[in-house]
C-alpha cells in the first residue's frame, strides 16, 4: 500500500512538472489611446470561453500561463471599448500582445475593476468615482472640457449644475451664492486672490491645459476650511503618465465686434502687447509733469493668436521607482468691443448720468506649469508642482453724455478711462502620499503662494464737447475728475494640510470603513496701496480747446511750468495703504463607516481657530486705523450614503460653516469708478452657515447620469453691498439683516441618445443640468445703524430682497456627436447652450427699485477633429445669438433700462501637432 502511494505521487509530481514545462506565456501592455497611449493600470484580461484572467498592473502590464492552443483574448475596462484578439501560444514560448483601449459604453456591471487609479481626466472614470463615494462629489474632467471646447476652468465650473457667471466680471456664482461664499484651491491646498475686491482668485487664469480635473464641493465636510457655504472649486492639476508627449499648439481668433472697429481699435499706450509691464510711481510726479506714458491712444489691429507648448515623460527608476514630468507654456491674447447705454436714475426714472459707453478690450495670458510625481514603490509618492500666471487686461472706455454734477446745458460730457492691469500669480506646492502600514496612510502637502495685482498708470479725463461750436474744452467740477491712478497689492499665503487615515474592517477583513485625523492652517498677508495724482486745472486751462485722442498737447511740462494746471495727491508722495493678516489654523476628525451592506456614512467635525487684522492709512483716516477680531468656529457635518441598488444611491449631507468678511471690506479705503465709489466698514462681522442636500442618483451606464439634488442654506447675519445714506451715495459692505435663505432644486442628465457598435465609435449624447432656486434675506436699517455706531446708515427701498447674483433658473444643455476612423482619426462635434434667468444685481435705495440683470442665452460651437495619430484641427464659434445684455432698475412706475451691450460673435481656429 505504501509503495502504491509513493508511486501514485511520484507520477503525479511528475505529470505536474511535465504540464507546466509545456504550457505558455502571453505578456504585454495595455495603454491608453485617448491618452497618448499611457499605461492603463487595473484593466482586465480575459481568455475568451474560460474563467483565467489578470488585471493589468499599476503599469499597465499582464502575464498569462495558458496550455498549448488557439485562444481570443477579451481586453477590457470600465467605460471603454471590449477589444478581443487572437493569439496561439506554443509549449514553452511567451507570445507579446499589446492592446490600446479607447473610450466605450459598457454598463457598470460588465468589468469587475479592483482599483481607480486610471487618468481621472475621463469622464466615465470621474463618472465612477462620484458613484462609490460616500460623500457627494461633482467633477469635469479634461476629456469633457476639451468635448465643450472649454478653454478656462472659469468656463468650465459654469457648465456644472446650480453654477453660473456675472456676465462681464471673473465672479462664480454657486447656487446663487456670490464670491463671498465660495472658496478655491489647487490640489486640496488654498491659493490667494488676485483682486483686492474679491475673495478667490479668478477662474479665467487657468488654462484647461494644466487640469487633470475640477472637482465642485457644493456640499461640506470637515476636510474643507468652513469658510463656506456655495462651493469649492478645486483644480487638480495634471499628473502625466505615459512614455514620452511633445506637442504644440496654434490658434487664432476674432471678435466681429471688434473686427467691425479694425480701423478704430484704440487703446492707450503703454502696456506692451505681451501682458507685462515694468513702470510704476514716478519720483517726482509733484514736481513736474514727469508720468511716462503718452495719454494719446494708439491704434491696433484686433486679431488675436494662441500658442502652447506641452511635453511629458516617464522614467522608471529602480526596480519599483517611476519619476514623472509634465510641463506647459503658453500665451493666448484676446480684443472685445461692445458699446450701448450705461446710466444711473432716481426712483422716477430721471437720469443722475446717462451716458453712451464704449469699451475697447485687450487681453492675454501667459501661462507656465511644471509639475514631477516620484514614486518611490507603491508605497510612497511624492510630488511638486509650479504654477505661474501672468494675465492682464488692457480697457479703454468712453463715455459720452450728462452727469448731472456738471451742469453745462450746452454741451456733453466725455469721460475717457484708460485702465491697464497686471496679476501675476506664483504657486508652489509640495505633496506627499504615504502607505506606512496596511492599515494606516499618511497624506501631507504644504505650500507657499504670492499674487501681485498691479493697475500701475489708470488715466482718466473729463471734457466738454460744445455742441454749437463742436469745440472740447477740458471739464472739472472737483480735482478728481482728471487724475492718475496707481494701485499695488501683494499677498502671500503659507499652507499646510496633514492628514493620517486608518481603515477599519471587521473580524473577518472585510473593508468597514477608515479615520481621517489632521491639520490644515492657513496664513495669509496682504499689502495694497494706491497713489492717485489729481490734475487742478485753472480757469484758463478749461477755457483751453483740446483733441480728445491728443491730451499730450495739453498735459505737458510747458503748460504745468505755465500754471495752466497743477498737480497734487491726498498726502504728497505718500500713499494710502491697507494690510491685512489672517491665520487660520484648524483640527479636523472625520468616521467613514459601512452600517450596514447599503447604507454608509461619514461623521465629522472641525475646529477652526481665525484670527483677522486689518490696518489702513487713508484719506479718510490720514493718522491710521486698525480692526482686529478672533473666532473660535465649532463645525460639525454629517454624510449618509444609502445604495437602493447597483445603479442607484440616496445621500444625504449637513453641516455649519462660515462666512468671513474681506480685508478691503473692513478697511477704511475709498475706490472710486466712473459709476460708483466703495467704502470699506471696519464693523464687519462673520455670518453663520447652516447647509442641507439630499440627492439622488443614477448610473444606467458607465457614460450616463441622472440626478436630482434638493438644497437648502440658512444664513444669519448675511453680508452684503448696499447703497449708504451719504451725499454721494456711496456703496459699502454690512450685515443686512438677521438672516437669509436660500433652497432650490437641481437636475442633471447625460445620456447616450444612440450608438452604433462597430470596431470604431459612433454616437451621439445628450448632457443636460438646470437648477431652480429662490433666496430670500432680511433687510434692516436699524441694526446696521446700531452695529457700526452711527457712522454707516442705509434707507434700502425694501424689507426683503433675494441674494444678488442669484437666478431662480440657471440651464445648461450639449449636443455631442462622435466618430472615430482607423488611424485614430476622428470628430467630435459638439453644441452648447446655457441660459439663467433674471437676476438681481444690486438692491435698491431711497426709493430706487432694484437693478436686474435679465434673462440671457448663450450658444457655443464647437468641432474638434484628428487628422491622424499626430494632427488635430479645431474650430469654435461662440455666442451665436450674440444676445443682448440688458440691466433694468425696477421702478415702482417701471422698468428703466440702466446698461445694454452684446458682446459680438468670437470665432477661432485652432491646429495641435503631437511629435
Amino acid at each position: 500500500m505504501k509503495f502504491n502511494l509513493r508511486f501514485l505521487f511520484i507520477a503525479l509530481f511528475i505529470c505536474t512538472v511535465s504540464i507546466a514545462q509545456n504550457k505558455g506565456t502571453i505578456s504585454g501592455v495595455l495603454t491608453d489611446k485617448d491618452m497618448n497611449n499611457a499605461a492603463l493600470p487595473f484593466a482586465n484580461v480575459l481568455v475568451k470561453g474560460t474563467n483565467i484572467s489578470v488585471n493589468t498592473d499599476v503599469d499597465g502590464k499582464y502575464s498569462l500561463s495558458v496550455n498549448p492552443g488557439n485562444y481570443t483574448l477579451i481586453f477590457s475596462f470600465l467605460g471603454y471599448e471590449s477589444v478581443e484578439a487572437p493569439v496561439a501560444v506554443k509549449a514553452n514560448e511567451t507570445v507579446t500582445v499589446n492592446q490600446g483601449l479607447s473610450s466605450g459604453s459598457y454598463t457598470l456591471k460588465d468589468v469587475v475593476v479592483q482599483a481607480t487609479a486610471v487618468s481621472k481626466q475621463k469622464e466615465t472614470a470621474l463618472l465612477l468615482e462620484q458613484k462609490n463615494a460616500v460623500d457627494i462629489k461633482q467633477s469635469i474632467g479634461a476629456q469633457e472640457l476639451s468635448r465643450k471646447g472649454v478653454g478656462d476652468v472659469a468656463a468650465a465650473v459654469v457648465k456644472t449644475s446650480g453654477v453660473s457667471k456675472q456676465e462681464g466680471s471673473n465672479s462664480v456664482y454657486v447656487r446663487g451664492l456670490g464670491d463671498r461664499y465660495n472658496s478655491t484651491s489647487m490640489n486640496g491646498l488654498p491659493i490667494p486672490s488676485n483682486d483686492p475686491e474679491r475673495k478667490n482668485i479668478a477662474l479665467d487664469l487657468f488654462s484647461t491645459d494644466i487640469v487633470e480635473y475640477i472637482s465642485i464641493d457644493k456640499s461640506y465636510t470637515s476636510k474643507m476650511y468652513g469658510d463656506f457655504a456655495g462651493g469649492n472649486v478645486d483644480i487638480v492639476s495634471k499628473d502625466y503618465k505615459g512614455k514620452g508627449l511633445f506637442e504644440i499648439s496654434l490658434g487664432s481668433k476674432v471678435n466681429t465686434n471688434a473686427l467691425q472697429q479694425s480701423n478704430n481699435f484704440l487703446l492707450q499706450q503703454g502696456p506692451t502687447k505681451s501682458g507685462f509691464v515694468s513702470y510704476g510711481v514716478p519720483s517726482n510726479a509733484l514736481t513736474g509733469y514727469n508720468f511716462e506714458n503718452s495719454l494719446n491712444p494708439v491704434k491696433e489691429a484686433p486679431y488675436a493668436g494662441s500658442f502652447n507648448l506641452k511635453a511629458g515623460k516617464t522614467f522608471n527608476i529602480g526596480e519599483e521607482g517611476k519619476l514623472s514630468i509634465f510641463g506647459t507654456a503658453g500665451f493666448s491674447n484676446g480684443y472685445e468691443f461692445r458699446e450701448g447705454l450705461s446710466q444711473s436714475v432716481n426712483a422716477q426714472g430721471v437720469s443722475l448720468r446717462s451716458f453712451q459707453e464704449q469699451k475697447y478690450t485687450y487681453t492675454t495670458n501667459s501661462t507656465g506649469m511644471f509639475n514631477a510625481n516620484y514614486r518611490l514603490n507603491k508605497n510612497h509618492k511624492i510630488g511638486y508642482n509650479f504654477l505661474f500666471v501672468n494675465s492682464s487686461e488692457q480697457t479703454r472706455d468712453n463715455y459720452f453724455g450728462s452727469d448731472r454734477d456738471f451742469d453745462n446745458d450746452d454741451a456733453d460730457l466725455l469721460v475717457q478711462r484708460g485702465t491697464f492691469t497686471q496679476n501675476t500669480v506664483f504657486i508652489n506646492q509640495l505633496l506627499g502620499n504615504h502607505k506606512v502600514t496596511d492599515k494606516i496612510d499618511f497624506d501631507w502637502g504644504v505650500s507657499y503662494n504670492t499674487v501681485k495685482g498691479d493697475m500701475p498708470d489708470r488715466t482718466q479725463n473729463k471734457m466738454f464737447l460744445d455742441r454749437a461750436s463742436g469745440i472740447y474744452t477740458i471739464a472739472q467740477t472737483t480735482i478728481t475728475d482728471n487724475q492718475r491712478y496707481y494701485q499695488n497689492l501683494k499677498e502671500d499665503e503659507a499652507a499646510a494640510n496633514l492628514a493620517f487615515t486608518y481603515k477599519l474592517s471587521d473580524k473577518d477583513g472585510e473593508s468597514k470603513g477608515k479615520v481621517v485625523a489632521g491639520y490644515n492652517g492657513k496664513f495669509k498677508k496682504r499689502d495694497f496701496e494706491a497713489i492717485q495724482f489729481n490734475f487742478n486745472v485753472t480757469g484758463q486751462g478749461q477755457n483751453t480747446p483740446v483733441l480728445p485722442n491728443n491730451l499730450d498737447a495739453f498735459f505737458n511740462q510747458a503748460n504745468y511750468e505755465n500754471g495752466i494746471f497743477g498737480i497734487s495727491a491726498f498726502a504728497g508722495m505718500t500713499p494710502q495703504t491697507y494690510n491685512g493678516d489672517q491665520d487660520i489654523h484648524a483640527g479636523f476628525a472625520n468616521i467613514e463607516y459601512k452600517l450596514t451592506d447599503k447604507l454608509s456614512s461619514i461623521l465629522g467635525f472641525r475646529y477652526e481657530k481665525i484670527s483677522q487684522m486689518v490696518t489702513w492709512r487713508t484719506q479718510l483716516d490720514a493718522s491710521g486705523g486698525k480692526n482686529t477680531f478672533d473666532r473660535n468656529e465649532f463645525l460639525p457635518s454629517l454624510v449618509l450614503k444609502y445604495e437602493l441598488n447597483e445603479k442607484q444611491n440616496l445621500r444625504l449631507a449637513a453641516s455649519k460653516t462660515y462666512t468671513l468678511p474681506q480685508f478691503k471690506e473692513r478697511a477704511l479705503f475709498i475706490y472710486e469708478d466712473v459709476m460708483e465709489t466703495k467704502i470699506g466698514n471696519p464693523y464687519l462681522y462673520p455670518s453663520q452657515n447652516y447647509n442641507l442636500d439630499i440627492k439622488w442618483e443614477m448610473f444606467p451606464k458607465s457614460d450616463e447620469l441622472f440626478s436630482v439634488t434638493a438644497f437648502g442654506k440658512y444664513i444669519l447675519d448675511p453680508i452684503n453691498e448696499v447703497v449708504i445714506a451719504s451725499a454721494s451715495n456711496d456703496i459699502s459692505w454690512v450685515n443686512i439683516g438677521d438672516k437669509g435663505y436660500a433652497y432650490g432644486v437641481e437636475l442633471e442628465a447625460r445620456k447616450n441618445l444612440f450608438e452604433i457598435d462597430s470596431e470604431f465609435t459612433n454616437k451621439l449624447s445628450f448632457g443636460f443640468n438646470a437648477s431652480l432656486m429662490k433666496t430670500n434675506q432680511d433687510i434692516d436699517s436699524e441694526k446696521v445703524r446700531e452695529e457700526t455706531n452711527s457712522t454707516l446708515n442705509i434707507s434700502l427701498t425694501d424689507t426683503s430682497s433675494g441674494f444678488t447674483g442669484a437666478s431662480d433658473l440657471i440651464l445648461n444643455a450639449d449636443l455631442s456627436y462622435t466618430k472615430n476612423w482607423q488611424n485614430d482619426a476622428g470628430i467630435t462635434a459638439t453644441l452648447a447652450y446655457n441660459h439663467y434667468s433674471d437676476k438681481l444685481y444690486a438692491i435698491g435705495a431711497l426709493g430706487k427699485g432694484n437693478l436686474v440683470d435679465k434673462s440671457m442665452g448663450s450658444l457655443d460651437l464647437i468641432l474638434k477633429t484628428k487628422i491622424n495619430k499626430s494632427l488635430g484641427l479645431d474650430f469654435g464659434a461662440r455666442n451665436l445669438l450674440n444676445p443682448e445684455f440688458r440691466r433694468v432698475q425696477e421702478n415702482a412706475g417701471g422698468d428703466v433700462l440702466v446698461f445694454n451691450y452684446k458682446k459680438g460673435i468670437t470665432l477661432g481656429l485652432g491646429m495641435n501637432y503631437q511629435f
